[in-house]
């Protein structure tokens, strides 16, 4: 199947019982045996749902994996991978991450004896030169939660099992969705979405994702998610489910519009910086020409006066962006990282990256394109 058959029937088959089309809410916790340990392949819902399971058919599919999980939350699914190391283990990630991603490493897996290696991942190089011995995980996430540095994943990828068949590369796909890049088809061994985003698309669930092609890894992790049980339920399953069936065409929009918001700010006079790895100017846009499909629907930009009153000002204006947190919903959201997304990293951190009170991001939605360029317009007065 093409992808965007995929998204409605990848891994799917219709509720043999009834024929129904779209799996239905299996709204229960247990499963009736017919003897002690005899059933028809479900006992208990942290174990397996049917409706979870259509949705991590889906989940598999349309990253062409061969097993998906989908998790209570997409930092749940990250804690996951986490589990799968020991104390000792160390993990090299990007320098530009999610907040609750940098969060999750630093105070809770560092106390437990896990290590992270924090780095620019622009250059291979600054990612193999920190492989030792104990190195066990390659944490990429591309384009980056805020900035939108673009990773190498196939680069990445290559050198690290050079070097050491048996490290792991995970990527989180959250910004740019199986729509625009594949990474196991890159050579990465497990995708992570944070499904309540672009996967989900309507801001209605909190969910989290992973995609294996390895029947070995795929085992672990389901042994982690089943002993661990931070599931995601049956009603979130099916709202994901129909989210996965929307995907192409409301990234084909969120694409569009997040192409013409960049063009819009770049040549704003009150805009200092936008990033957007769609421009050629863009320090990784070749990357990001051979690995994505296209550019997204996520606009970073800064502002010239780099005053955090001026970010607020022009937080406080916007009426058809809403400001809060979360991205990747058919509405189009702006969001302050310094005090929302990225609160948690340490001032010096931040400002070590870039990430200044001027600083705002964008979830660029599917609205018309000329209200949205109209609301900006006004916020920008």
């Amino acid at each position: 199947m093409k992808f965007n058959t995929k998204t409605i029937h990848g891994g799917q088959k219709h509720e043999p019982s009834t024929g129904s089309v779209m799996p239905p809410i299996f709204q229960t916790s247990t499963y009736a045996q017919s003897s002690p340990g005899v059933h028809k392949g479900y006992e208990y819902s942290r174990a397996a749902n049917p409706t979870r399971t259509a949705l991590e058919n889906a989940f598999a599919s349309i990253e062409n994996g061969t097993h998906g999980f989908a998790f209570a939350s997409g930092l749940s699914a990250i804690d996951c991978v986490l589990r799968l190391l020991n104390p000792g283990d160390e993990v090299i990630a990007g320098d530009d991450l999610y907040g609750g991603s940098y969060r999750m490493f630093t105070r809770l897996f560092q106390k437990y004896g896990l290590k992270f290696h924090f780095v620019d991942m622009d250059n291979v190089d600054n990612v193999t030169n920190q492989i030792t011995d104990n190195t066990k995980l390659i944490w990429l996430e591309t384009p980056t939660n805020p900035l939108m540095k673009i990773a190498d994943i196939g680069a990445i990828a290559t050198q690290v099992k050079s070097i050491n068949n048996n490290i792991l590369v995970a990527v989180d796909n959250t910004f740019a969705t199986p729509y625009l890049q594949k990474p196991l088809d890159l050579g990465a061994d497990i995708v992570m979405h944070s499904a309540t985003k672009y996967l989900g698309g309507h801001s209605d669930l909190v969910m989290g994702a992973l995609m294996v092609k390895n029947e070995k890894l795929a085992e672990e992790l389901h042994f982690i998610q089943f002993a661990g049980g931070a599931v995601a339920g049956p009603m979130d399953s099916f709202l994901a489910l129909r989210g996965v069936k929307t995907l192409h065409i409301r990234m084909q929009r969120h694409c569009e519009n997040g192409k013409a918001i960049a063009e819009y700010l770049a040549h704003h006079p009150k805009v200092g910086h936008v990033y957007y790895p769609g421009f050629k100017s863009h320090p990784n846009h070749e990357v990001a020409k051979k690995q994505m499909s296209d550019f997204g629907g996520m606009v970073s930009f800064r502002l010239k006066d780099v005053s955090k009153a001026a970010a607020f000002k022009f937080l406080e204006s916007t009426k058809v962006f809403t400001l809060a947190e979360s991205l990747g919903g058919v509405e189009s959201l702006v969001n302050h990282p310094v005090t929302m997304t990225h609160a948690s990293i340490p001032e010096p951190e931040r400002l070590k990256i870039g990430i200044t009170d001027s600083l705002i991001r964008l979830s660029v939605g599917i609205e018309d394109i000329d209200d949205l360029i109209s609301d900006l317009e006004r916020a920008l007065l």
